[in-house]
C-alpha cells in the first residue's frame, strides 16, 4: 500500500514537474513532456491559435518536449520594453527587434531588457535545443501579407509544388531534411546559410547546425497544417 502511494506521488510530481513553466527574462513558456524523445516543439506566438490546437492535440499522442509561450499576443513584455519572442534567440537579433518596437524608451529601458535576456538565454536555450541528432519543430500561422515569397530571396532552395497556397509552407535548416520534405506536396524553402541576424529561432539554427523545421500556415487553415505536421512526422524520422 505504502509503495503504491510512494509510486502515484511520484507520478504526479514527475508530471507537475514537466508542465513547470520555463522562462527567458520573464517570458514564460509551458513546457510538456510526453516520454523520452530527440524531438523538441516550440510555440512562439501566442496570437498564432490554430498552430497552437495542433501542437497541443500532436502532444497528447506523441513523444517530445513541448513548449508553448504563455500568453494570446503576438509580443510579449520583457521589462519595460516589448519584443517579438522570436526574435530574442540571438544578442543582435533581440537588440534589432527592441529598437524597433521600443521607440519611446530610453537606452536604460532597453539596456534593461538586454540585460533580462542576455541572463536568461544561455541556460534557455540549453533547454530547449534538442539533443544532438535531434529535431525542432516549431509551429508558426501567418496572416495577409506574408508568405513563401518573402523567403524566396534569403533561401538556398526552393520547392513549390502548391504555388496557388504560399502561405502554406515549411522552412528546414538542414539540407537532407529539406530532400525529403521537397519529394511531397507541400513548399518548403532550405535556410541553411545565415544571411543576416533576425534572432529567429531558424537563424540560431542555421548558425548552430540545427536540424529545425518551421511549419507556417495560414491562421485558420488548421486541416492544412495538420496534414503538413503529419507530413513531416513520417518523412523525418
Amino acid at each position: 500500500m505504502a509503495a503504491r502511494l510512494f509510486s502515484q506521488t511520484r507520478r504526479t510530481f514527475l508530471l507537475s514537474a514537466a508542465k513547470k513553466p520555463l522562462s527567458i527574462g520573464g517570458i514564460r513558456f509551458e513546457t510538456e513532456k510526453n516520454s523520452t524523445s530527440k524531438r523538441r516543439y516550440l510555440h512562439i506566438h501566442g496570437n498564432e491559435l490554430t498552430a497552437r490546437q495542433v501542437l497541443r492535440e500532436h502532444a497528447k499522442l506523441n513523444k517530445g518536449n513541448y513548449y508553448f509561450v504563455v500568453g494570446d499576443k503576438r509580443m510579449v513584455s520583457i521589462g519595460d520594453c516589448q519584443i517579438d519572442p522570436n526574435r530574442m534567440f540571438t544578442r543582435e537579433g533581440a537588440r534589432k527587434s527592441l529598437d524597433r518596437f521600443n521607440n519611446t524608451k530610453t537606452a536604460d529601458q532597453i539596456e534593461g531588457a538586454m540585460a533580462l535576456l542576455d541572463r536568461d538565454r544561455a541556460s534557455f536555450l540549453h533547454t530547449v535545443i534538442p539533443p544532438q541528432g535531434g529535431l525542432m519543430i516549431a509551429m508558426h500561422n501567418n496572416s495577409d501579407g506574408y508568405s513563401i515569397k518573402d523567403e524566396l530571396a534569403i533561401s538556398d532552395k526552393i520547392s513549390m509544388p502548391d504555388p496557388d497556397n504560399p502561405r502554406d509552407f515549411m522552412l528546414a535548416t538542414n539540407a537532407a531534411d529539406y530532400d525529403k520534405i521537397a519529394k511531397g506536396r507541400f513548399n518548403i524553402v532550405l535556410q541553411q546559410s545565415v544571411r543576416g541576424d533576425d534572432g529567429s529561432f531558424s537563424v540560431l539554427a542555421a548558425g548552430r547546425s540545427i536540424r529545425y523545421v518551421n511549419i507556417e500556415a495560414a491562421i485558420g487553415n488548421y486541416e492544412k497544417q495538420k496534414a503538413m505536421f503529419g507530413f513531416l512526422e513520417i518523412v523525418l524520422r
